[in-house]
Parts: structure tokens; sequence; C-alpha cells
């Protein structure tokens, strides 16, 4: 384990527990504020098609935020966890379609639209732990995100990506490896935060 995995490790740690520490009140309080401060984006307003995924345990909220981009008519994508641990993908059709997957996610129970399905986004949320002042996210270490953005990067697309995080989780420096890929924005409840490459 190199230097930078290591340090991932131990952050992921420190990052996860400070999330346990959590109230579902405080979860559901940052739900609402991040949703009013994403839905100002103009990437996410002009956007036909977004990526996103739904928040389980202490995350930052995201189902006030799916809602109100369906109710916009934006077309919502959400993943569906393969056993490879890549990432398929479905529409999202409202909170009761959503079923039970693996690793206790919630995925929309619909028709699946392949790996690639992604490409169609012009918007792509990113769940993560933290991002630092360069745009460089830490995930949570399984690869499924990390496949999507080199996805991404081979077919030469350019949707926003777009992470949504506590406001303390924007921290000076992310353990960077080969594979890792910059966003453009953090949205936290505080407000946002853009990055250039």
């Amino acid at each position: 384990m190199n230097r930078d995995e290591f340090d991932k490790v131990s952050l992921r740690r420190h990052l996860l527990a400070a999330r346990k520490a959590l109230t579902s009140e405080d979860v559901e309080r940052v739900a609402g504020d991040l949703a009013e401060v994403a839905l100002g984006l103009p990437e996410l307003a002009t956007a036909g098609t977004i990526a996103a995924y739904v928040a389980i345990g202490s995350e930052p909220g995201t189902r006030a935020l799916l809602d109100a981009l369906r109710e916009r008519g934006t077309r919502v994508l959400l993943p569906v966890l393969l056993d490879d641990n890549d990432l398929d993908w479905g529409t999202y059709e409202g909170p009761e379609a959503l079923v039970r997957g693996r690793r206790g996610l919630r995925e929309p129970g619909g028709a699946r639209l392949g790996v690639s399905a992604v490409l169609e986004a012009d918007a792509v949320l990113l769940p993560g732990l933290a991002v630092d002042g360069r745009g460089m996210r830490l995930g949570r270490g399984g690869g499924s995100y990390d496949r999507v953005l080199e996805r991404i990067g081979k077919a030469g697309a350019d949707p926003a990506l777009v992470v949504l995080l506590y406001a303390d989780e924007v921290i000076a420096r992310v353990p960077e490896e080969p594979h890792d890929h910059p966003v453009h924005a953090v949205v936290t409840p505080d407000g946002v935060t853009r990055f250039t490459a």
C-alpha cells in the first residue's frame, strides 16, 4: 500500500466517523439546504439529463433534490451496482419505484439502460467523502465512480461533475492517485465552490 492509499484509508475512517455522529435530524436539515443550493446551479438548471444517486445512511441527503429535479422535467438517472462494482443505470421514477439493491443501496426498479447510459448526462452528481481545493474527490474506495469517470473521459463526454458534501468536508488536501479525476464543483449547505483546471 503506497502512502496516498494509506492516507486515503485513514482519512476515510475519520470522515465516516464524523458522519456517523450526525443525527437523522442533522442529515434531514442538510438535505433540504443542499437541494436549495444545488437547484440554483446553472449546470443543473439547464441539464436535460442528470446522473445522480440516492444517499443512504448519514450521506448528505439527495431525495429532496432528486424529486425537485424530476418535478422540473429533468431526466434523472440512478446507478445500479453490478456484481463487479461497475454501475448500470436506470431512470428515477419517484421514491415509490426504488428498490433495495446490493450493500443497502436504493436503486431504480425499472429497466436497466446499460453502463454507457451515463454518457447521456449533462451533469453527474457524485457521492464523496471530501473534496480539496484542487477539486480532487475522495470516494468510499469501491472504485465504482472511478470507472464512471474513466468511461466519461474515454468517450470524450464533458458533463458537469458535482459533489454534494457537508461544509466541513471541503478540506485542504485529498490524497491523489493516478486514476483520480478532479470535479468541477462541490455543493455544501453553505454554497458552491467551483474548480478550474
